[in-house]
């Protein structure tokens, strides 16, 4: 079972939560970048890989037996923070479409660059199957 955290007087946040609790079993998905199975980029489209990132991370928490509604924690990696900013509506459409109304703990950092030269975001995942 998960507990999302809301400290008193707090705003309720939109799209994520200050923080979750939860017991059972721990999946770590590394990060996910916007290739496809075979590692090759479809698109160089922010939001495209995006898309594409968050359905490799639905594919690794299938693997584990688990989905959306499993994910405590989720840590964003972007190279373009004026991109991310300005097409938000659009992310948030394509998350939606993906996990569902499913928002861990989330942090999102602006990075230099990525290991893969093409890569524009990387997401990684914290999921809790419980007991």
């Amino acid at each position: 079972m998960h507990t999302v955290l809301l400290p008193e007087g707090w705003e309720r946040p939109k799209g994520y939560a200050n923080g979750i609790a939860a017991r059972g079993t721990q999946i770590f998905v590394g990060g996910q970048i916007g290739w496809n199975a075979q590692q090759q980029f479809e698109s160089d489209d922010f939001v495209m890989q995006t898309a594409q990132a968050l359905r490799n991370v639905l594919a690794v928490l299938h693997a584990a037996h688990a989905g959306p509604q499993h994910m405590v924690r989720m840590t964003w990696y972007i190279t373009d923070r004026d991109t991310y900013a300005s097409r938000l509506a659009e992310i948030g459409a394509v998350y939606r479409e993906v996990l569902g109304k499913h928002f861990p703990a989330m942090t999102c950092v602006v990075v230099k660059a990525l290991v893969e030269e093409r890569a524009l975001v990387e997401i990684e995942v914290t999921a809790v199957l419980p007991d």
